[in-house]
């Protein structure tokens, strides 16, 4: 649920989706010429002065025309276009015009599926870290202290908030956090989680439960394995799946795999995962550490109701997951869910950058630096600043993304929707879930393996102590993969795919007939999935958890680069990349 008083007080508007950035006035928009001769205009005292006197900003009228003119006209002598008080009159304009943008994107509506209201006992919302009783459910009080918190944004009521063990929440006030960047996580929102008794999450929870059961089988054999098969087969009978599907089907081809063109051509692993590239003077190729598989002594978690109640109350610690000595090519779910384990946010992104720089792929053709005779960038539209944008991108992604998880659906995790489906089937409660999931041929596999009907776990402790909806790790996906197509020319050809071996040892030309059409920005959204994919391996996340956490990180990014557009000096006119949905966007 939102919190219902700050709703009412912003007042609701037209709904801005992840999917689809609000757009702004013609005059105002970032992007549009006149805004950029305004700005422009400011590159000189007296284009200073002519605006205030002009009327200029509200800002501005309120300190009055001729202070601003008395200071260019003291000034004097001293400085010229490019410094002194004339500069600092155009940051401050820059400055004041983004927000002013920023301001007209409209407030959503920020929907939730009313779950929360639903159910007396919160079985269909986030309630992991706090306490709970014998059978999971969790205790009233404990719910209604952190709904008081959430509500009214305090300090002192997150203080308050009671845990059942030893873990604690993780940042529920990222969320509330403002930034002088891109738009304000109170205006971007992502669509209702679907509901707890519908078909469309329990076809979602029958993929989770596929996905943790064959967690070890390399993807190469997903055509040829009779259990992948069943998969297959168990998803393809399901109406309310939505993930890919080739001709109305889900194949070996498109199973477990993202929601863009990109995502279905060529391995299921993005050539950023495999290529080498160098970090400064480090020669890097990218075998990881993973986790052993259970053929290998490995072990999945939280199988047996006392492990998963005492994992649901937070208390720890917890043992680390059996590691495998060697270290491996990513070749099945479970070197995926190792990876996104341990990695740094937006490491993926970075890797995929600097495999791109490595390869000297061409930078997006409006670029400014190429076509220079005597330039090149560096500071702007250069190295540096595609490599730093990474990090500056995934954290505004994080606040945007906190803010849904924890101020607006406070979605339960698929961990938690295990506990569910197991007490059901044991007869112990009679939870309101649909038939598909109880009936699904992976849940009497995961039976038949484990002698519980709870969701195997990739990590000893489970899911991070904050909701579900939507992923961090795709959030930040969508960002910075937006960032990287606005970038680089995401029609460039990788030259040389690779694919691993089964065991994950060496690497060997991939020579399927699509690898021609093996393109820098298909593996740019192939890397984004891949990620958003792997916490769903892992356990811990939805389908809807990675899609709509990419819709919202893009948005994120279309956000700020929008709002840097007219920072730049260079004569910039922005540029053309594809959106996750396959549209074109100009910034």
């Amino acid at each position: 649920m939102a919190q219902k008083s700050s709703q009412k007080d912003r007042g609701g508007s037209e709904s801005a989706s992840a999917g689809k950035l609000p757009m702004v006035a013609a005059s105002d928009s970032p992007r549009s010429p006149e805004r950029r001769r305004f700005l422009r205009s400011l590159g000189t005292a007296g284009g200073a002065a002519a605006v205030a006197a002009a009327g200029g900003l509200d800002s501005l009228l309120a300190r009055g025309s001729s202070a601003i003119a008395q200071e260019v006209d003291d000034s004097a002598g001293t400085d010229n276009s490019v410094s002194g008080s004339a500069r600092r009159q155009s940051s401050y304009l820059v400055r004041v015009n983004a927000a002013k943008a920023e301001e007209k994107v409209p407030i959503p509506r920020h929907k939730h599926n009313g779950d929360e209201s639903l159910y007396p006992h919160e079985i269909g919302n986030f309630s992991k870290g706090l306490p709970h009783d014998a059978s999971g459910e969790v205790k009233s009080n404990a719910y209604a202290t952190l709904l008081k918190a959430v509500q009214s944004g305090k300090p002192s009521d997150f203080a308050k908030i009671p845990l059942g063990g030893i873990v604690p929440l993780v940042d529920p006030q990222a969320g509330l956090a403002f930034d002088l960047e891109g738009t304000d996580p109170g205006q971007l929102s992502i669509p209702p989680f679907p509901a707890l008794a519908s078909a469309h999450l329990a076809a979602q929870a029958v993929e989770i439960y596929w996905l943790a059961y064959l967690r070890d089988l390399p993807f190469s054999q997903y055509g040829t394995d009779a259990e992948a098969q069943a998969a297959i087969a168990e998803l393809d009978g399901l109406p309310a799946f939505d993930g890919p599907r080739a001709g109305g089907h889900v194949t070996a081809e498109t199973l477990f795999r993202g929601f863009t063109a990109g995502d279905v051509i060529g391995p299921y692993v993005s050539q950023f995962f495999y290529l080498p590239f160098t970090f400064g003077a480090l020669a890097t190729s990218q075998q990881y550490k993973t986790h052993a598989s259970l053929a290998d002594g490995g072990a999945d978690y939280l199988i047996d109701f006392a492990s998963w109640l005492n994992c649901r109350n937070g208390v720890g610690p917890f043992a680390a997951p059996h590691p495998d000595p060697t270290p491996r090519y990513i070749r099945s779910g479970r070197d995926l869910a190792a990876w996104v384990h341990m990695d740094v946010l937006y490491q993926a992104y970075l890797t995929a950058v600097l495999v791109l720089l490595t390869m000297e792929a061409p930078l997006n053709p409006s670029n400014p630096y190429p076509s220079s005779l005597n330039q090149t960038g560096f500071g702007t539209f250069g190295a540096p600043h595609i490599q730093a944008f990474m990090g500056e991108v995934a954290t505004r992604a994080l606040k945007a993304e906190w803010y849904e998880k924890w101020f607006v659906h406070r979605a339960l995790r698929p961990e938690e929707f295990g506990g569910l489906v197991h007490l059901n089937q044991t007869r112990a409660k009679n939870y309101p879930l649909d038939p598909s999931i109880l009936n699904s041929e992976a849940v009497a596999k995961v039976f038949q393996r484990n002698g519980t009907y709870l969701l195997p776990i990739a990590y000893p402790e489970g899911c991070p102590q904050h909701p579900s909806y939507a992923s961090g790790h795709a959030t930040v996906a969508g960002a910075c993969a937006t960032i990287i197509k606005w970038f680089f020319d995401e029609t460039f050809v990788i030259p040389h795919p690779m694919v691993p071996s089964d065991d994950g040892l060496i690497l060997y030309p991939y020579t399927g007939s699509d690898a021609g059409e093996i393109t820098a920005g298909g593996k740019i959204n192939k890397i984004a999935a891949n990620v958003g994919i792997g916490r769903n391996f892992a356990g811990l996340h939805w389908r809807s958890d990675y899609q709509q956490g990419l819709l919202l990180g893009e948005a994120v990014a279309i956000s700020i680069l929008s709002d840097q557009a007219n920072t730049y000096n260079e004569d910039f006119h922005g540029a053309t990349f594809t959106r996750f949905d396959g549209t074109p966007i100009t910034i």
